[in-house]
């Protein structure tokens, strides 16, 4: 580990040197680059150093406790000793923590997207649930949620809901939320009283910045249509929603929360831009060949992730196997026992798999 330690160092060093050349800052995009690099090795280098006090803090002691003979003097060297010897396994899991592999992604904002499945209408029903879920979630977290399309489904809720939502480290939590979610409950509209099992899944992206990724805006169909509100109503009469056609392959999204057509037109671009970004990743990690896949879950919707039992009263999240039996609870937006529980499981198997274990 101190290898590795010191070799961050190194690089710590040199993008310090690298983000004050007269070439760094008159290249914004570099300079934005490096300065985030700056700022995530600090925090490793910093608990580096606080290390080393520590390791030279017991070499220390242990000289004196071997040299010298004031009884004074060798008390404090012994206390000085067992206090270092108590914080180096602390610190030690603390570097670990640091040194495992980051997402760059997970600070970003993000694109939200909630799918009715298999079930009908309930499960329309359910991705409305589903929505309010997270409504209430990111209202706990201070976060903006902004919905940007939908589709109504026929008797309540959404065949289909898009929403960008801001906030600090939004797409690192909300990646998790990635995947099939499941209810099991007995829909109003049935009559006999069985418990129906129905599906919607979660779709989530970061948010690209311009500097991320570029267009060839030649590429892109750009339509206007007028915006239109949950169950049909009119929003305004004028051509302000905007849909955005990438030409080469097919993807389509559209914004119309926004009586601006400029606004609109910039947070679809910005969504576009996340979706093609998805699709770049997706086969860069095929081509480095990742052979399992993490025990969170790739987000792929054949994923199932987590079941709502209405009638126990139940939420089980199967990538880790915990449930809780407080669903009215979790329904309101009490997300993060689960979300700091699957972290953990992620950051356990990165260290596995980097050798820090």
């Amino acid at each position: 580990m101190l290898d590795k330690l010191e070799k961050i160092k190194e690089r710590f060093d040199q993008v310090s040197e690298d983000l004050v050349k007269p070439e760094t800052v008159s290249d914004m995009k570099l300079y934005a680059k490096l300065n985030k690099e700056y700022k995530d090795l600090e925090k490793v280098v910093n608990k580096y150093f606080e290390y080393k006090n520590m390791l030279e803090g017991i070499d220390e002691a242990k000289q004196i406790l071997e040299e010298e003979k004031d009884p004074e003097l060798r008390e404090m060297a012994k206390m000085e000793l067992d206090e270092n010897q108590e914080g180096i396994p602390v610190i030690e899991e603390e570097l670990k923590m640091l040194l495992i592999p980051k997402d760059p992604n997970d600070s970003k904002n993000a694109i939200f997207e909630i799918r009715a499945g298999a079930g009908g209408d309930e499960a329309s029903i359910f991705a409305g649930d589903l929505l309010r879920m997270y409504q209430r979630f990111c209202e706990k977290h201070k976060w903006k949620l902004s919905i940007t399309d939908f589709v109504d489904g026929t008797s309540g809720g959404f065949n289909k809901i898009v929403a960008n939502i801001q906030g600090e480290d939004a797409y690192g939590m909300l990646k998790y939320e990635a995947g099939v979610h499941r209810v099991q409950r007995v829909p109003a509209t049935e009559s006999q009283g069985r418990i129906h099992t129905s599906v919607a899944s979660v779709a989530v992206l970061p948010e690209m910045d311009d500097v991320e990724i570029e267009l060839n805006m030649s590429d892109i169909r750009r339509d206007e249509f007028c915006s239109s509100g949950p169950g049909g109503q009119s929003v305004n009469t004028t051509y302000s929603a905007i849909r955005l056609t990438h030409l080469p392959t097919g993807i389509i999204v559209q914004c119309q929360d926004e009586k601006s057509k400029l606004k609109n037109y910039d947070k679809a671009l910005k969504e576009l831009k996340s979706r093609l970004y998805a699709i770049e990743e997706k086969k860069r990690q095929e081509e480095i060949g990742a052979e399992r896949k993490s025990m969170v879950g790739s987000g792929a919707r054949s994923d199932k992730i987590r079941t709502y039992n209405y009638p126990q009263g139940r939420v089980t999240d199967h990538r880790i196997n915990h449930s809780v039996f407080n669903l009215p609870i979790v329904m309101d937006g009490e997300l993060q026992d689960f979300i700091d529980r699957l972290r953990i499981a992620d950051n356990l198997e990165k260290m596995e798999n980097s050798g820090l274990a």
